[in-house]
């Protein structure tokens, strides 16, 4: 049976947002363990109807005649306690730190001195055949290193860490305050030993007590074929050195392609322009093309070329960075019609017209829009933009 959340507060299936938290703010303050310490669990009942009906979600199942809280694993109050959504009810009306983690949780305790580092990250920029090939590139990384003198204890010499007076070794300092649910105790962190219940008397020389120093270092990453832009390859613990030594973070090297001057790049497939003279793509031949790898490849062009086709070349483009197979070139055919003739070239026009019956006319708009057509290409073109 679903659990009345309504009824806990006292209030209507229709009571306003103002209404409940009025609602819940009065019997609160009845029912808090410091002001009424035999009603904790009367308290925790209605903090969490308090929190399923301000949360819209979980009020729409109730209202559905459901329970938000008796799903698989949860059920009831008690997970639901459990789970931190009490707290964070508390801590709307308290603030962080406040009262209630010290009431039914007790206090966190100090925590290590000695804490993960950070990962780092650095940028390098590539040529395209440096992303084909992969390549071996030096990086100069600036992060926290171990200092060597310590060795990550922070201490100077022989000397040792001793608890903090401030805190009495705590790492947190508690205070009682008066609230409108009467005396509520806060915990925050012990400003003099920054929650780690000790201090050093007698620090490093050289980190200050921080176990760790900056450093400027060069190193050789290895980059793999195929990478692009916007990749990362990590250098697992070549990060940022943690506190009081700390096992440092990883590095993280960010790849950026330059432009290239032939290439442009789709991922693992590349895309060229080839241009061709009028004469071979009316007659048809073969070329040869380098590719992003240095070898050549052979470009067939059909007899009858028209401009804007597109030779494929497959297995000439970029390898996949992970499984090496490279993806496609697409040569786009660019045909050139000479805007000078010499004498010879005139002569030769003249009877290739006159031996054609090719004859000048408007092209219709259905064939303007078919594919290849002026308006198929004009279309594309703009696309592209």
């Amino acid at each position: 049976m679903a659990t009345d959340y309504y009824g806990i507060l006292g209030v209507a299936k229709g009571a306003t947002d103002q209404e409940i938290k009025r609602a819940y703010r009065q019997m609160a303050r009845k029912l808090h363990p410091d002001v009424n310490p035999g009603e904790e669990e009367r308290f925790k009942e209605v903090t969490t109807a308090y929190e399923v009906l301000s949360d819209p979600e979980k009020r729409r199942i109730v209202d559905a005649g459901g329970d938000p809280l008796a799903g698989p694993g949860g059920g009831g109050f008690g997970a639901n306690f459990g789970g931190g959504g009490l707290g964070d009810v508390f801590e709307a009306f308290f603030g962080s730190g406040g009262g209630f983690g010290s009431t039914f949780g007790g206090s966190r305790g100090p925590r290590s001195r000695v804490q993960p580092g950070e990962p780092a990250l650095v940028a390098v920029e590539l040529d395209l055949e440096e992303c084909a090939s992969g390549v071996n590139k030096e990086v100069t990384v600036d992060t926290a290193i171990l200092c060597d003198v310590c060795h990550g204890s922070g201490t100077n010499r022989d000397s040792k860490p001793i608890s903090c007076d401030t805190c009495k070794g705590a790492g947190e300092i508690q205070a009682v305050q008066r609230s409108l649910l009467g005396q509520v105790m806060t915990v925050r962190e012990c400003p003099t030993c920054h929650g780690t219940g000790e201090v050093i008397p007698d620090p490093c020389h050289k980190c200050g007590g921080q176990g760790r120093v900056r450093s400027r270092r060069t190193m050789t990453v290895r980059i793999p074929a195929g990478i692009e832009s916007g990749m990362r390859v990590r250098l697992a613990g070549q990060g940022e050195v943690g506190p009081g030594g700390g096992p440092a973070g990883d590095l993280y090297v960010e790849v950026s392609e330059r432009p290239h001057e032939v290439f442009i790049r789709d991922k693992d497939d590349l895309h060229c322009t080839l241009r061709v003279p009028i004469a071979d793509a009316a007659l048809g031949g073969s070329f040869e093309v380098p590719t992003i790898l240095g070898d050549l490849a052979t470009v067939t062009i059909e007899p009858g070329t028209q401009p804007g086709q597109v030779a494929t070349l497959r297995g000439r483009g970029m390898p996949h960075v992970n499984t090496g197979a490279r993806g496609t070139l697409h040569v786009h055919l660019d045909v050139a019609v000479p805007a000078k003739l010499n004498a010879a070239q005139t002569e030769a026009l003249k009877v290739f017209r006159e031996a054609s019956d090719d004859a000048i006319d408007l092209v219709t708009t259905s064939a303007a829009a078919a594919p290849g057509g002026l308006f198929s290409r004009l279309r594309n073109a703009f696309a592209g933009r």
